[in-house]
């Protein structure tokens, strides 16, 4: 085994976000750690970077403990004063925005750009939580009974969990630490076992703002762990939410642990994400979109578009012109700045994309451009076209988290529609057309049955600012802006009688 890249020169940096050789991989107010050490690698060359201690069950158990204890101090402070501190944890990222997003592309894979860009995301939501906490209330309702008011009040859950995927290492645990912070929440997080160097680091810059502040570190506690700690969260009663990003065979597991004990729950899951392109569609929009949509974090993207729905009188235009963009993308390191591709995850991820690619052949498709794992060291596969598959093969409505975009070939709005909501899934949707009155039955009862829907932009790309998520296989849950904030918060109708009589609902009397 090569040495740790954490003591060559070249990646030096990584002492800045506070990391070393061997890491404690749990924080609850106090850094420890005695559970099995983990080693993190580097995708882009299969080399260690260096090792995470994770939490034990015990550990897990006195983390829960102190987070709650801690929610008794947070829940008491104000919301514009919590929204304070949010602010703080936003500028503590921004000044290390760079070396984080460094640390993102080294561990994760995706380009520098994308990484810088993730925890640009957890900077932009830390900024809407802050409007969010002068915001939160509830409606004061006309009440039928004379001398009596009716309102809603919110209150805090108490404790969310939040699990996250290694595609998005630091964006998706911001998204739910910003908005449940504002709520009032306590955060208890557990990242992905293959991403623990990024959320040590992201942990470290937070509990440095809440000690600045003479707050209790367990406000943001953090147990480094595997599916041990993930089943631990999903059963504990003392949960109140459990946010969890992943892929839906494991969501479907989780969401019945927590549904068992009557739990709160908020999914975020898979995608089979479609852009649709009609006959009037400008293709100096489609081709970037398509381009950008299917190789972008070398397409592990819960909103990475996986089939290409082209009408027939475009389609074999749009092919030849996307499959020489592909031939046109910079593959390299990913921290280089020039590149736009990077490997994929892990060892196991080349796997799939190769049983998949071969799966394609069998149903009846054609490799256009791609379909070979590259020869150089890290997990570098190229990004592939496959066409000629029907709409319903099964390896077209199987989502491969690699970089594989199945192209189809359509009639009718209605056919494309169709095909767009046969999938499990609900996620992301696109057209590209000038009809608007194609645009608007997209948006309606029979358009896209997707959370969300797009129109001349591609699937992925989503801004803070709207509710994310989607429907069916991929959770139903929402996360960042919108009325989102509601899943982390309890709703209370409340009546109060100032009047000295007591009169009935409804006008029934009781006497």
């Amino acid at each position: 085994m090569s040495s740790l890249l954490i003591n060559q020169p070249k990646y030096s940096w990584l002492k800045e976000l506070g990391l070393s050789e061997d890491n404690l991989g749990v924080y609850n107010g106090s850094w420890g750690g005695s559970g099995e050490v983990v080693t993190s690698y580097c995708p882009a060359n299969n080399e260690p970077i260096a090792r995470v201690t994770q939490a034990t069950l015990a550990e897990y158990e006195e983390t829960v403990q102190k987070a709650r204890e801690a929610w008794k101090v947070w829940a008491d402070i104000p919301a514009p004063k919590r929204g304070e501190i949010v602010r703080q944890i936003g500028d503590a990222l921004r000044k290390k925005i760079k070396v984080l997003g460094s640390l993102v592309s080294l561990e994760m894979g995706k380009i520098y750009v994308e990484g810088v860009g993730e925890i640009q995301e957890y900077v932009d939501v830390c900024d809407y939580a802050v409007g969010l906490s002068r915001m939160i209330g509830g409606p004061i309702l006309p009440s039928e009974r004379p001398g009596h008011a009716l309102l809603e009040q919110w209150n805090p859950v108490g404790l969310v969990g939040i699990i996250t995927a290694f595609n998005f290492p630091v964006a998706v645990y911001g998204w739910n630490n910003a908005i449940a912070l504002t709520c009032g929440n306590v955060c208890l997080w557990k990242g992905a076992p293959t991403t623990p160097l990024t959320s040590v680091a992201v942990t470290k810059i937070v509990a440095e703002v809440l000690e600045q502040n003479n707050l209790p570190g367990a406000i943001c506690s953090m147990t480094c762990g595997g599916a041990d700690i993930g089943t631990a969260m999903a059963k504990d009663e003392r949960v109140d939410l459990l946010s969890f990003t992943g892929s839906t065979h494991v969501g479907k597991l989780v969401a019945m642990m927590v549904q068992e004990r009557f739990g709160r729950k908020l999914l975020e899951l898979g995608g089979n994400n479609a852009i649709i392109v009609f006959e009037d569609a400008d293709l100096n929009l489609v081709v970037p979109s398509a381009v950008f949509a299917s190789v972008g974090t070398a397409g592990q993207r819960c909103t990475t578009t996986r089939r290409l729905m082209l009408h027939e009188s475009v389609h074999d235009k749009v092919v030849e012109r996307v499959a020489k963009a592909y031939k046109q993308v910079r593959i390299g390191d990913p921290w280089d700045p020039s590149t736009l591709y990077g490997p994929l995850h892990t060892i196991q991820a080349v796997e799939q994309y190769l049983a998949a690619i071969e799966q394609a052949k069998q149903q009846g498709g054609t490799v256009v451009c791609g379909g070979k794992v590259m020869d150089r060291p890290g997990n570098y596969v190229e990004p592939t076209i496959i066409t000629g598959l029907p709409h319903d093969a099964p390896i077209v409505h199987t989502e491969t988290f690699v970089p594989i975009l199945y192209v189809l070939k359509f009639n009718t709005e209605e056919e494309a529609f169709a095909w767009n909501n046969e999938v499990k899934q609900g996620l992301s949707s696109s057209i590209f057309t000038k009809d608007l009155g194609r645009v608007f039955r997209w948006m309606g009862p029979k358009g896209s049955d997707c959370g969300i829907v797009n129109v001349n932009i591609p699937t992925s790309g989503a801004e803070i600012g709207g509710a994310f998520g989607g429907e069916k296989h991929t959770g139903g849950g929402r996360e960042s802006g919108s009325d989102s904030w509601k899943q982390y918060m309890r709703r209370s109708t409340c009546t109060i009688n100032y009047s000295k009589d007591l009169p009935l609902a409804q006008g029934i009397k009781f006497e």
